[in-house]
């Protein structure tokens, strides 16, 4: 089992986040133990691992909204608080209905911004930017509740993309959606000038888009690198629980 190294002070200078000997626990059952990592602004970092590993929970840590039992998380060098607002961090969750909820998506691309007390012209601007960056053009005066799956895909990245964060974490982004708005997903992923974590079993996605990938399970991060070496580890990948892409496997 690879262990991670605490994160030195020339790392911190250079990080988006850096994860200091981070511990979580549900109760009694250990989700994360003493985890180590940094990740560099710029980076595309996948995030794999089996059910149960503990990526949501990471993303929950990173964003504030959990407490660790112990360690430390680093946002552009400022430690986090549970319960405080950091605009810098965006997060799209797995399923977008727990995203979207007001009578238009305009509403939705519009509340983080609104909620930032901006001004009216700075909310205006901030949703414009979100909406041409997504695409969504023409969904704007639609009822959220009566979009497609990747339709609302899209507004969700549109509503955290109108807070111009510098990090946007992404979990399960492809779930559920069918071949063209996965391609269109991919594209727009790649094309993306944040710094972002993608957590996913989609692995030909995490392929596409990021530079570097973590395999998290049992509380650790086991492997940590290109994602083609890793991937393409079969012997690796099965002993934690998932299968060689695909397109790695040599015909």
């Amino acid at each position: 089992m690879k262990q991670q190294a605490p994160v030195s002070y020339s790392e911190q200078a250079t990080a988006a986040i850096a994860i200091q000997n981070l511990t979580f626990s549900y109760s009694e059952l250990n989700v994360l133990q003493s985890i180590n990592a940094t990740i560099h602004v710029g980076e595309r970092v996948g995030l794999i691992g089996p059910n149960g590993s503990g990526k949501t929970t990471l993303f929950l840590l990173t964003c504030g909204i959990l407490k660790p039992i112990d360690g430390e998380i680093l946002l552009f060098n400022k430690p986090i608080v549970v319960g405080e607002f950091r605009p810098e961090i965006g997060l799209v969750f797995q399923n977008p209905n727990d995203q979207l909820f007001l009578p238009l998506v305009r509403d939705d691309i519009a509340f983080g911004p609104e909620n930032m007390g901006l001004s009216a012209a700075e909310v205006e601007e901030c949703v414009q930017e979100a909406i041409s960056l997504t695409g969504v053009q023409n969904l704007v005066e639609r009822v959220p509740h009566n979009l497609s799956g990747g339709e609302k895909c899209m507004v969700a990245i549109a509503g955290v993309l109108a807070m111009r964060p510098q990090l946007v974490l992404y979990d399960e982004p492809s779930a559920n959606l069918d071949m063209r708005s996965r391609r269109r997903l991919i594209q727009f992923l790649q094309d993306s000038q944040q710094t972002m974590m993608i957590s996913s079993h989609d692995l030909e996605l995490i392929l596409e888009v990021c530079d570097r990938v973590l395999l998290l399970d049992q509380g650790q991060i086991i492997a940590d690198g290109d994602p083609c070496d890793v991937m393409g580890n079969q012997l690796l990948m099965e002993a934690h629980g998932l299968e060689k892409p695909f397109s790695l496997t040599t015909h």
